[in-house]
């Protein structure tokens, strides 16, 4: 049964699912139900979550832009408007129905307006699914920061459909694996080795995967709520993928990059640094490293995108006193948290990855 009860933030990924998330609005008893999209799952997974609702005519659709540039005050702003001048009360209820990008600030929206109502998520990416709609993470960008602003507050529910996959171009659901790959490197060598065995995404094979990345991220909040202790391991490759991804966001000299594929080069570095830094084996360095590049399109880098990206790391959350601090491995499995790492490994980091088509 792919089920995690609790008693908020439970998951649903059982064939029951949709009777579990009709029988749990019933129970909550909404004054209003608020439906959040954007543009690509108003046209592509509306209708399909619909079809599954008993609610026929008790909702309102609120509509963000698509991506992660909309991630931001203003845009909460827009929400909080709509919902006032839609009588939202206490006993209202949002459904955010997207990827990352809706969950993350739908579940902020909620959580702040009239001091928090109740809000669902319902994930349709794979990045989603197995990390951004489960773990209570809920906030908005400051600017090109990634995810400054937030709470975590933990939703009524998740439900996992994966027929929403099917709605997604193949450089979205890449930029989701991504996460699996994370959470295969810091969880377990048996874990890992499953992944890696996936040459290419299929779909409709793809349940077991989803589900044991869900299993993995649970087992961990579980244990570490609020990000003391071992919830850090969840941001690892983050330090320097979320800098990348910022600094992709708001300059020319390379691409935008999705968050997935900004967080894919961060393992990368991040797992070069494990090495020269923590012992990670060689080994399993290259073989890790082999199989990211090769999903994903390589980014160049010169010498001032580097700087500027080592700027961006000022404003990493996990700072302390001044001191940026990464999650490194000495193995897979295996972490260490709060660890310092000089701009000198960090730029042969760079270097690395640069020339791993090259070796």
């Amino acid at each position: 049964m792919r089920e995690i009860i609790k008693n908020k933030g439970s998951v649903y990924f059982s064939s029951s699912k949709w009777d579990i998330l009709n029988t749990k609005i019933n129970d909550l008893k909404p004054s209003t139900i608020f439906i959040l999209v954007d543009a690509n799952t108003l046209k592509y997974c509306l209708a399909f979550m619909l079809n599954k609702l008993e609610i026929k005519d008790n909702y309102k659709v609120l509509e963000i832009q698509v991506g992660e540039v909309n991630k931001n005050i203003k845009t909460c702003e827009y929400l909080w408007n709509q919902l006032s001048k839609n009588s939202a009360d206490r006993q209202s209820l949002i459904i955010n129905l997207g990827g990352g990008v809706i969950t993350d600030i739908g579940g902020f929206v909620a959580s702040t307006f009239m001091r928090g109502i109740q809000f669902i998520n319902i994930p349709t990416t794979l990045l989603a699914m197995v990390d951004a709609s489960i773990g209570g993470k809920n906030g908005v960008d400051l600017g090109i920061i990634k995810n400054q602003i937030g709470v975590i507050n933990n939703p009524a529910m998740v439900l996992i459909c994966r027929e929403f996959l099917n709605t997604l171009p193949i450089k979205e659901l890449n930029a989701g694996y991504a996460e699996v790959i994370k959470h295969g490197i810091i969880d377990s060598e048996s874990y890992w080795d499953k992944i890696k065995s996936f040459k290419e995404l299929n779909i409709d094979e793809m349940d077991t995967i989803i589900w044991e990345s869900v299993l993995v991220k649970n087992n961990i909040i579980t244990i570490d709520p609020s990000e003391k202790n071992i919830r850090k391991t969840l941001n690892y490759g983050h330090t320097l993928g979320h800098a990348i991804e910022s600094y992709s966001l708001g300059h020319n000299s390379i691409t935008s990059l999705l968050h997935g594929e900004a967080i894919a080069i961060g393992m990368i570095l991040t797992t070069y640094i494990s090495h020269i830094q923590c012992g990670f084996p060689k080994e399993k360095l290259k073989e890790i490293s082999t199989y990211i590049f090769n999903k994903f399109k390589k980014v160049e880098f010169d010498q001032n995108d580097i700087i500027n990206i080592i700027k961006l790391l000022e404003h990493d959350k996990k700072k302390l006193d001044n001191k940026v601090l990464f999650v490194l491995l000495n193995d897979i499995g295996k972490y260490q948290l709060n660890c310092e790492v000089s701009q000198d490994k960090i730029f042969k980091a760079f270097d690395y990855y640069q020339n791993l088509d090259k070796n």
